[in-house]
């Protein structure tokens, strides 16, 4: 009987330890996991510049009155919303759209090349992940930083 309870023992003891490596493989496994594939998330607030001066002859118009005041509505809307990065193209309308927000953030303007957005999001990957980007284009490149930012196909933004 004594030789029966040893071996109820032996075998507690066999499962206890079993039982405690397996929990400890799960917990590793578990923290693998979630350090593997959870990747910070990147917001992207994508806005067209604001109304600008119709002038045929000149390609780098200010904004109108109009323009100002929805780059001040901007603001309004963002000034409180932990944007950490504003980028705009070289254009004034897009500066000026995105000015009146970077002076209240106390943030400079990052310059992209509206002939070349898709090098803005490697750029925005690379220095900016797990933070919101203010970005202002154009009716063409806002859906072409949309695609290439996974998102669906949309048409220029009349």
């Amino acid at each position: 009987m004594a030789e029966d309870s040893e071996q109820n023992k032996s075998g507690f003891k066999t499962a206890l330890v079993f039982s405690m490596l397996f929990a400890i493989l799960a917990a590793v496994l578990v923290f693998a996991y979630y350090a593997t594939f959870r990747r910070p998330v990147t917001t992207l607030i994508l806005v067209r510049h604001a109304e600008k001066v119709i002038d045929p002859n000149n390609p780098d118009v200010d904004l109108n009155a109009d323009g100002q005041d929805r780059a001040q509505e901007l603001v309004r809307m963002f000034g409180d919303s932990g944007i950490n990065a504003i980028y705009a193209t070289q254009y004034k309308r897009t500066q000026e759209t995105v000015k009146p927000l970077a002076d209240r953030l106390g943030l400079p303007i990052n310059q992209v090349n509206a002939k070349n957005t898709g090098d803005l999001l490697a750029q925005i990957r690379a220095q900016h992940s797990g933070q919101t980007i203010f970005v202002a284009g154009h009716n063409n490149t806002v859906p072409e930083i949309i695609a290439a930012a996974g998102g669906p196909q949309f048409p220029n933004i009349p």
